[in-house]
């Protein structure tokens, strides 16, 4: 077990880093259209009497303090995302019953990430012999003051796992109930590059989208491809 307390906090300092989305899933604007807590709920109240899919789009609120959401940034649907509508099946850093914000240090190494997970996927649906998956790219500035370095332990710790999430699962919701912003580590996916988990959306500044981006499933995925720069 790796113990938080032992672990470095980083000091703070304002870095971009990137993140995908499934194309598929519509944009949110409900958080984006508002400055605070309070307009949100009176514009949330107003809306849901004559929207019947503003909860599906804005997910489940119960999952994220009102406070922790970052009113005013440009962007922040896209940063309060991953805390509303939670992967259940979980992933490396929670066991899906809270959600995390994943970013790289580039686009390549977003991609990686999810390209191991696309095929991880896809390659438990029976008959699917070729399919287009497109993904929207998005640039974050995120403040990385309070975050634990978690590049201070050793790469062959089980938490770096490929297969095996139980001990980052375990790291994650240490980080959780701590109360700290997120984590640093290194990708597993891409070696040598850098990673984020953000266990709350507050450290985001911004986050814009940058281009499109389509991987070709045939077996495997064969391609990615940058389809377009808006």
């Amino acid at each position: 077990m790796v113990n938080l307390g032992a672990l470095p906090r980083m000091p703070g300092g304002e870095r971009c880093a990137y993140r995908l989305v499934n194309s598929k899933f519509p944009t949110i604007s409900v958080f984006d259209d508002v400055a605070n807590a309070d307009e949100f709920e009176a514009l949330y109240a107003l809306q849901a009497l004559t929207n019947p899919r503003l909860q599906n789009e804005a997910g489940n609120l119960n999952l994220i303090p009102t406070e922790e959401i970052p009113f005013g940034i440009r962007g922040c649907s896209y940063a309060v995302a991953p805390f509303t509508h939670v992967n259940l099946d979980g992933s490396r850093f929670s066991d899906g019953s809270f959600g995390v914000l994943y970013l790289g240090d580039t686009i390549d190494t977003a991609l990686a990430e999810v390209r191991h997970h696309q095929e991880t996927y896809w390659r438990n649906v029976p008959d699917l012999s070729f399919e287009r998956f497109v993904f929207r790219g998005l640039a974050c500035d995120v403040e990385e003051a309070g975050m634990v370095d978690g590049l201070a332990i050793p790469r062959e710790h089980p938490i770096y796992s490929p297969v095996d999430y139980s001990a980052s699962r375990r790291l994650g919701l240490a980080l959780k109930e701590d109360g700290a912003p997120g984590l640093r580590y290194p990708s597993v996916r891409a070696p040598g590059a850098t990673c984020w988990g953000l266990m709350t959306p507050r450290p985001v500044m911004a986050i814009v989208q940058t281009a499109h981006y389509e991987m070709i499933w045939s077996g495997s995925i064969v391609s990615v491809n940058r389809v377009s720069p808006t």
